[in-house]
């Protein structure tokens, strides 16, 4: 059977709903000062140590620059100057996150990478609405593990529109 014969009668369905199953609740979790986040595994592309950013003009003050990845020029935003708090010095922990956004690699600057970790549905709560700020939309829930919260993000919310029209206009 030929690749597209096994396309068309849904012989890869099952290979593919299966990959999905298993990265479905799954997180993985980094730390931004004390707060530790989640973003869905399935939108996470690479893990990479910090590197040579190259500053652009005209761009959102969180937007470091970009970065060279094997030939592919990525813009790179500092997480911690998105969601406004303090700057912190890059240390040897200090990590990037290379995830999809809006069929765009981004590159996310965190203070460390902690785990992958799985949070399942029934342990994830709505974000509570305390206020009307740009932070609440890219907040997805609260996931309960143990003891602890992690602040869940929705990848795909992180940047708004006009904040991706920006980054893209300032790379080509």
């Amino acid at each position: 059977m030929t690749a597209t014969a096994e396309l068309e009668t849904g012989a890869f369905t099952d290979e593919a709903l299966d990959n999905e199953d298993t990265q479905k609740g799954k997180y993985l979790t980094f730390q931004l000062g004390d707060e530790e986040y989640g973003i869905e595994i399935s939108n996470v592309t690479e893990i990479i140590g910090i590197q040579t950013i190259t500053d652009l003009p005209d761009t959102p003050h969180f937007m470091k620059g970009v970065i060279n990845l094997r030939g592919k020029v990525i813009p790179v935003i500092d997480v911690r100057l998105k969601f406004n708090l303090e700057a912190k010095a890059y240390a040897d922990r200090t990590c990037i996150i290379v995830v999809n956004i809006r069929n765009m690699s981004v590159g996310l600057i965190v203070d460390t990478v902690s785990e992958v970790m799985d949070i399942p549905d029934k342990n994830v709560e709505d974000a509570p609405k305390v206020n009307n700020s740009a932070g609440g939309r890219y907040i997805k829930g609260l996931g309960k593990v143990e003891d602890k919260v992690k602040i869940l993000l929705d990848t795909h919310k992180l940047l708004f529109g006009d904040e991706i029209d920006q980054i893209s206009e300032a790379m080509f």
